[in-house]
């Protein structure tokens, strides 16, 4: 595997000045910052003239922080993964990395992404939505014990809880309902989880995920170093490739560009089901998308240039 990566010259004469958004506002900035601090060194490291920004307060004066051609997008969560600073450098002209306004807002929102799901008819758990406590009685009449529960929008599993009780069920929605006013309730899928990181139309290699929290959390995700990452997965040949095609589905779906991850939960009978798709997913030392890159058998340097390689297409199709 490549580990002294470099962009040819004449694509870092092509991409020119490249401007790396992390930081933020929103729950996930502190692992915005790591991730954007990760693709920094990483596009440096390749050649790449970049420079790192971050945006706090109006993403409005991410416009005025310097002149750049184009924008790497290591923003999570509210703000940079939502279609917000997509619409921003839309208007402003500037080719950025990732999905477009819509296919970012959509994603974002795990209740109407799963909307779409049900409508292109792709599994996903079933699953009611909670806006009061009032909300428990007809939940727990419509779904089946154990439940999650987590806020429509929001990342990096902040706010998710597993219940096994109407008690718990109210608690769980009055801390998810403090990050988002619509709240997701799902029932829970027992059993082993994976992820697919998508980059350029094309599924890398599924990782499969084991923890000793109760579920893959944000602890497990970015702080624990006891966290097991299987690759390869774990699964037949022939069911990681159905994985890998239901995961390239769901990204199309939703209308995804260039890279994202999408997680699935597979049950006791080896039924694959759809949890969310992520559109800015973590670039951290913790995180999925580079390790299924090294899997596939390039460097982190290559696979922040390769994301980068479709800012060039779009801004040739200005």
């Amino acid at each position: 595997m490549q580990t002294d990566y470099r962009a040819a010259p004449e694509k870092v004469k092509a991409l020119g000045r490249v401007a790396v958004l992390m930081g933020g506002d929103s729950a996930e900035r502190a692992v915005s910052l790591k991730s954007g601090a990760a693709v920094l060194n990483a596009l440096i490291a390749a050649g790449v003239d970049a420079v790192g920004l971050d945006v706090q307060g109006s993403l409005l004066t991410v416009l005025d922080q310097g002149d750049f051609d184009r924008a790497f997008i290591a923003l999570h969560g509210r703000g940079g993964e939502d279609g917000t600073v997509q619409a921003i450098l839309s208007e402003a002209g500037i080719p950025y990395t990732g999905s477009d306004i819509l296919a970012s807002a959509l994603a974002m929102d795990k209740l109407r992404t799963k909307l779409v799901f049900e409508g292109c008819g792709l599994p996903t758990p079933k699953f009611c939505t909670m806006s009061s406590v009032e909300d428990a009685g007809h939940i727990l009449s419509t779904l089946n014990y154990p439940l999650s529960v987590k806020p429509s929008r929001e990342g990096s599993s902040i706010g998710i809880r597993k219940v096994t009780s109407e008690t718990e069920l109210v608690d769980a929605y009055t801390t998810a309902s403090e990050h988002d006013p619509l709240v997701l309730v799902e029932e829970w899928i027992e059993g082993p989880e994976f992820t697919v990181a998508i980059l350029q139309g094309q599924a890398l290699p599924a990782i499969g995920l084991s923890t000793d929290h109760v579920f893959y959390d944000y602890d497990a995700k970015y702080l624990s170093n006891d966290t097991q990452y299987r690759v390869p997965c774990g699964l037949a040949p022939e069911d990681e490739v159905r994985l890998q095609q239901l995961s390239v589905d769901a990204f199309r779906a939703v209308g995804g560009k260039t890279w994202g991850r999408v997680d699935i939960m597979q049950d006791a009978k080896g039924n694959f089901w759809l949890l969310e798709v992520n559109t800015v997913p973590g670039m951290t030392d913790h995180s999925l998308v580079p390790m299924a890159a090294k899997a596939a058998g390039f460097s982190f340097e290559e696979l922040v240039v390769r994301i980068l390689d479709d800012t060039l297409e779009a801004a040739g199709n200005d």
